[in-house]
């Protein structure tokens, strides 16, 4: 028989009324335990899913890593590139990338009879991945966008159907400037969409890369550049070193020069300020470690004064220090274990209450998203659990200490 054990097991499930300062310690003790497991699950899960949400926003209008000219890349110049069927070969063929689409951009102005606005006009062919922009659909449907011919139809974000008062089915003017002058096209709104990105909502509409490939006035080959999707975010780097040796620093038939850029370095301020959610994360953690270390140790300590008596009797009976010791500890991993089962139920609770009823709102223009996302990680909330415990029974080690000042003699006057 295991005798630490068996002891602890005999204090812990003691219903006795006169130990009536050690229940209400053990009580918040666990609680301890408890909301400070909670507050570590909603937080990491909140952070998890507002990085990813925001991450995946970005993502979604581009791509994990871009293929373009230097120039175009370094100064944002509307300079074109070669996407032949040879080079997308290539791109398709480096390890982990899981799919390869073109894209081209041109700038022009949407006109009502009433206001105009500045535009970007993105241009996609059927190789592009409309799962993003398709969950983001407010109104209208996604046509199919061709890189052989013009629709003519137009995707807009609600920022701008909003400022133009226009709606799906609405024809508009759009006005295009190039070396031979004013080019005018006529567009129907084939549908609305809102990311809450406003930088991405003030100004991107989308099209038919035919469209726009004829609109800059370039060869059916060239386009503003290709968008690489990973099959695994973490490869990105590996997948740039690919690029670097392969594509980066290549002339394409037209004098441009091929260059790579990953998703965040062509978006660094918002990748960024994800990164100091961490941070807040680690902090968090720390503080509800150190509380519920704390109240364990506070526990710990009135249970190992009101059981002088019972400690004093063990060593008189020939009970080692350790043994005793051992007892005290294993009492802790109970009302640890307790604490943890309360507090997973309650922060995992609360986080699905917030995924499927987003009780929780937030300002889109500030955070872009319209209430706090959620992601429960069910190998990180593992390993919080332990974390927990282990953490827990540490510091509880040398407290107990305490016992080996107790003396069996002394004790005595404790009944």
């Amino acid at each position: 028989m295991n005798l630490p054990l068996f002891i602890a097991r005999h204090i812990y499930h003691e219903q006795d009324n006169r130990k009536k300062v050690s229940r209400p310690a053990i009580r918040i003790a666990t609680a301890g335990v408890a909301i400070g497991l909670a507050v570590m699950i909603v937080s990491v899960g909140v952070v998890l899913g507002f990085k990813h949400t925001i991450r995946d926003k970005v993502i979604g209008f581009g791509s994990h890593v871009t293929v373009a000219d230097f120039m175009a890349l370094q100064h944002d110049a509307p300079t074109p590139v070669c996407m032949n069927d040879s080079m997308m070969g290539v791109l398709k063929e480096i390890e982990g990338v899981s799919h390869v689409h073109r894209y081209a951009q041109k700038q022009g102005i949407l006109k009502t009879d009433d206001d105009f606005l500045g535009v970007m006009l993105m241009g996609v062919g059927p190789d592009y991945d409309t799962t993003f922009i398709s969950q983001s659909m407010m109104e209208g449907t996604l046509p199919a966008f061709s890189d052989e011919k013009s629709g003519n139809q137009i995707v807009v974000s609600k920022i701008i159907a909003d400022k133009l008062q226009i709606k799906t089915g609405d024809r508009i003017f759009a006005y295009f400037l190039n070396d031979k002058g004013v080019r005018t096209r006529r567009y129907t709104i084939a549908g609305v969409y809102c990311t809450n990105m406003k930088h991405f909502d003030e100004n991107i509409c989308f099209t038919d890369l035919y469209a726009v490939v004829k609109l800059n006035g370039w060869e059916q080959d060239q386009v503003s550049g290709a968008g690489l999707t990973l099959s695994d975010l973490s490869q990105i780097d590996a997948v740039d070193q690919q690029l670097n040796e392969r594509v980066d620093r290549t002339p394409d038939p037209y004098g441009a020069t091929y260059s790579s850029l990953p998703i965040q370095n062509m978006h660094p301020q918002i990748f960024a300020w994800l990164d100091l959610l961490d941070l807040n994360v680690w902090i968090i953690m720390a503080l509800m470690v150190a509380v519920a270390g704390f109240t364990m140790i506070s526990g710990l300590l009135i249970i190992i004064l009101e059981r002088t008596s019972m400690i004093g009797t063990l060593k008189a009976i020939g009970a080692k220090n350790k043994t005793i010791r051992h007892a005290f500890l294993w009492f802790a991993v109970f009302m640890t274990a307790k604490g943890l089962a309360i507090g997973n139920l309650l922060g995992i609770g609360l986080c699905l209450l917030q995924r499927y009823a987003g009780i929780v709102k937030l300002d889109p223009e500030t955070y872009y998203v319209e209430t706090v996302p959620v992601e429960i990680n069910i190998p990180l909330i593992i390993l919080l659990n332990i974390a927990t415990l282990l953490i827990s029974v540490i510091v509880l080690i040398a407290p107990s200490y305490l016992i080996s000042h107790i003396q069996p003699a002394k004790s005595m006057k404790y009944e």
